[in-house]
């Protein structure tokens, strides 16, 4: 997958609140999934350097937004 790095940044500095939104209740913290996606800005987006961890957030809370 193509990642769309405007959207995952626009994401993470004015979109917050879906972060918050889409991880309430779950257990993980919403800083948790920034810093997944942070990640992946410094890197061009290659989902390749994630540990499995970071995968499944990914899948669970960044995709779905994205």
């Amino acid at each position: 997958m193509e990642l769309d790095l405007e959207k995952l940044r626009h994401l993470i500095t004015k979109r917050g609140d879906k972060i918050e939104t889409i991880v309430a209740g779950t257990g993980y913290l919403p800083r948790t999934v920034i810093g997944v996606a942070t990640f992946l800005l410094d890197n061009d987006g290659d989902i390749d350097l994630l540990t499995a961890k970071q995968q499944v957030t990914f899948e669970k809370f960044l995709r779905p937004l994205l």
